[in-house]
């Protein structure tokens, strides 16, 4: 989710990452498409309303402390209703608008998917 040059980001809890900044997202249901995912999962977790814009690209992100290994899809959205609020307390603390500096002064601070995204400059199509 981009606005005015800044990605919305969530303070993860609860599950692995717990205290790292993150997209929103989630596992994708069976039959269900990247875009729509994202569209369900951005709305499960910000009470954002969002059409898919655009498929950024993936990261390959192994997570050998969980003994897990994701293909992370990045899925560009923007805005068309709803109120932003934490939807789901239980899996993140806090959401921010950060910006590509932001992002990458708090580097340390990201999920491993969210590092590895800005780090292949999957966002800079949309950042400008």
């Amino acid at each position: 989710m981009v606005d005015d040059g800044r990605i919305l980001v969530l303070r993860r809890a609860g599950a692995h990452g717990a205290g790292t900044w993150g997209l929103p997202g989630g596992h994708q249901e069976f039959g269900e498409s990247p875009e729509l995912t994202a569209v369900r999962e951005v709305a499960e977790e910000t009470g954002l309303v969002v059409d898919a814009t655009a498929r950024l690209g993936f990261t390959d992100d192994p997570m050998p402390e969980i003994g897990r290994h994701y293909v992370t899809l990045f899925i560009a959205c923007t805005s068309t209703g709803g109120e932003l609020r934490l939807m789901e307390p239980d899996k993140a603390t806090e959401l921010a608008w950060l910006t590509a500096d932001d992002l990458v002064a708090r580097r340390d601070e990201l999920f491993v998917p969210l590092r590895h995204c800005l780090d292949a400059g999957l966002l800079d199509v949309k950042l400008g």
